[in-house]
């Protein structure tokens, strides 16, 4: 695939997946589970080195390690917990104080936007870089996603696992594989009939289509607890199903049943467009491989499918950290405090060995996205689909 070529200076290093109620991978690579450099000698001269062939990912742990940089700092992590709950307190107030008018759409879009400020919660309780202690995670992250979100958060913990172990692999990252959206041209072959008008379209329709995101991930919870596939269904359910009752309750007790039914759209319509936005420029557009097995080593595996959006106070609130998902990637066991400070020692450190390490601003994040789509679907445009599909086969 053809790498963007907006933004990009030279660094790059691993990552991992999240560890929480069921671990797939660990929280930190030690130097044990580093893939050996792949350095030329003198009887490879006639081989191509690979690019950044040189850098080890133990070399930039120790560097990060040294600045106790994966250190936890619970205390930081109760300040932004408060501050959430802050968040929640005033869109609950302001709800029932403005009461049964049309002025709760925007209270709607507040408790939507709070929503994914909560989701950072679980993310990080997930990935153990809130409290090790497993029962504390554990707590966090069931309480923000099952019973602020309505999302399965054993479910999800599974399903980062993997995505972080192998992400945009077309076969093992399961971010990929659950899209209607295509990032290769042989995904369209298993595609329905309203799934490839989409395809057709996708540079557009992604985005348009982040509006039932939400809606989405309340009926995977569904699913995934019906399925058996979380380590706790009853805990799980009864928190889904508590969440329902409060929260319908609420809704259409103070408001009337129109109005109800337009907050309830409006706020879970603002929930996942900004979900979907927030995790739409983190891979989409980076390096994808293919097959049964790797095609890169950890190192690279991580840095060259991410994609760092430029830091600033406002981008790093928004984004809850993941802004620097590169970072993120490498070590996702560090505190969101402290990967800025990681962002500067990975990006030296990629300069160094000549991993390309990619990190663009805002809007041109986005553009990449879009342009990306737009290009993996212009053989559906085209009608030339059936003969790629063919000569893939």
């Amino acid at each position: 695939m053809q790498r963007p070529q907006e933004e990009r200076t030279s660094g790059a290093a691993p990552a991992a997946p999240v560890e929480a109620e069921q671990p797939a991978a660990p929280q930190h690579v030690g130097t044990d589970d580093v893939a050996a450099p792949q350095h030329v000698g003198t009887d490879d001269v006639a081989a191509p080195q690979r690019v950044g062939a040189s850098a080890t990912f133990a070399e930039l742990l120790k560097r990060v390690k040294a600045e106790g940089l994966l250190d936890l700092n619970p205390r930081y992590y109760l300040g932004r917990l408060a501050l959430n709950t802050a968040l929640l307190v005033a869109g609950l107030v302001a709800f029932f104080l403005v009461g049964d008018s049309w002025w709760q759409i925007p209270v709607a879009v507040w408790m939507g936007l709070c929503g994914v400020q909560s989701a950072y919660m679980w993310h990080d309780a997930g990935h153990k870089a809130m409290f090790r202690n497993k029962r504390a995670a554990s707590a966090v992250g069931y309480f923000h996603a099952n019973f602020v979100n309505g999302v399965s958060f054993g479910w999800w913990v599974n399903h980062h696992n993997r995505h972080h172990s192998n992400p945009n692999h077309l076969d093992m990252d399961p971010d990929i594989g659950r899209r209607t959206a295509i990032f290769d041209i042989k995904q369209y072959r298993t595609r329905t009939t309203v799934q490839r008008f989409i395809v057709r379209y996708q540079s557009v329709l992604f985005f348009v289509l982040l509006v039932l995101e939400s809606f989405k991930m309340h009926k995977t919870a569904v699913l995934a607890i019906s399925r058996g596939d979380t380590k706790r269904p009853v805990l799980e359910s009864t928190l889904l199903l508590l969440r329902v009752a409060i929260y319908l309750t609420c809704v259409f007790t103070v408001l009337s049943p129109l109005l109800a039914v337009a907050f309830v759209l409006v706020q879970m319509a603002s929930l996942g467009v900004y979900f979907g936005l927030i995790f739409a420029p983190n891979h989409k557009g980076m390096e994808v491989r293919d097959g049964e097995e790797e095609s890169l080593d950890w190192l690279e595996r991580q840095v060259l499918t991410s994609r760092n959006i430029r830091p600033s106070l406002v981008t790093d609130f928004l984004y809850g950290g993941l802004n620097y998902q590169v970072e993120h990637h490498l070590f996702p066991a560090m505190p969101q405090k402290n990967l800025a400070r990681a962002r500067v020692l990975t990006r030296a450190y990629c300069a160094e060995r000549g991993v390309p390490y990619h990190e663009v601003g805002f809007w041109t994040s986005y553009r990449e996205v879009a342009s990306y789509l737009h290009k993996v679907s212009a053989p559906v445009r085209s009608g030339e689909v059936d003969g790629l599909l063919e000569q893939a086969a």
